[in-house]
């Protein structure tokens, strides 16, 4: 612990007095030095205590961490053995001037070509990219370009759309059209080849085909199938005949037709050359 520097004078930290360090500012040291009457050279281990500071020398508010006085930056001891000392103390504010500092010449900011940043070459550019990526205004036009380009498929596309939203209307007005006199098996058997046996028939297009059967006669009926009206073959409304009646006559399929009795010659019976003397089987349906 240090004791005070001052003459006459043995206050020390064991009493519970507070030392203070002569300042390293040389005209301020020397000040100390001149008013407490001592022709010394002060070392680093040199101290005054509070005694010699008037109350205004101290920080209102500021303290030290310990709870103790802080000086004032420019506070001077005068309160000595010796009346009216050589250096009063300063009782105007402390101003404390801070150095100006040079401000930072801006340098100029050279942006580089990463490899992670590098561009990606794009499709159908092929060796015009290379100058592109040295020559800005290059690249720009290759990409207008492209652009162009896309544009132009995109047009294209939106037309076909448009073209395919017409087609689309139309062939659901057809099958509206269609549906008001054929059924639903009719309209998918005009869809398949003809002679084809992948159709599949309802029982009200069976019972439709054999009544124009019955109406138009044989040949009327198969020109219908050949022009390529959904009709079921002969042997189709042989086999999905619900009533079955065997007869036997000796009129010909012309002749029973004009009748309008709704008989249908059998499938496995020949139904011309039919002589005076030979019965043709026949396989009937009421009407």
């Amino acid at each position: 612990m240090g004791v005070c520097s001052a003459p006459h004078c043995s206050n020390s930290s064991y009493i519970g007095k507070q030392l203070f360090r002569f300042p390293k500012d040389p005209e301020r040291k020397k000040k100390w030095v001149v008013n407490c009457q001592r022709d010394f050279e002060p070392t680093p281990h040199s101290r005054l205590c509070q005694d010699h500071f008037e109350q205004s020398q101290f920080e209102e508010i500021a303290k030290s961490s310990a709870g103790r006085k802080k000086l004032k930056p420019n506070a001077i001891p005068t309160l000595f053995c010796v009346k009216n000392p050589p250096y009063p103390a300063i009782t105007t504010p402390y101003i404390r001037l801070l150095p100006l500092r040079n401000e930072p010449e801006e340098k100029e900011i050279i942006y580089k070509d990463h490899g992670y940043a590098r561009h990606t070459p794009l499709p159908g550019m092929g060796e015009e990219n290379a100058t592109a990526e040295q020559d800005p205004c290059l690249e720009c036009e290759l990409l207008k370009k492209q652009l162009d380009e896309e544009t132009q498929q995109t047009m294209r596309l939106k037309q076909e759309v448009r073209a395919m939203k017409k087609r689309l209307y139309r062939l659901s007005r057809i099958e509206m059209g269609l549906q008001s006199f054929l059924y639903e098996d009719q309209i998918r058997a005009l869809s398949l080849p003809k002679r084809s046996r992948r159709a599949v028939w309802s029982p009200e297009t069976i019972l439709e085909a054999r009544n124009i059967r019955s109406i138009v006669g044989t040949k009327g009926y198969d020109y219908l199938r050949e022009i390529g009206y959904p009709l079921p073959s002969y042997r189709t409304l042989c086999n999905r005949v619900e009533t079955k009646l065997m007869v036997t006559t000796d009129m010909n399929c012309e002749e029973l037709n004009e009748l309008h009795l709704g008989f249908m010659a059998s499938c496995e019976s020949p139904i011309e050359g039919v002589g005076d003397h030979e019965e043709e089987e026949l396989i009937g349906v009421l009407s």
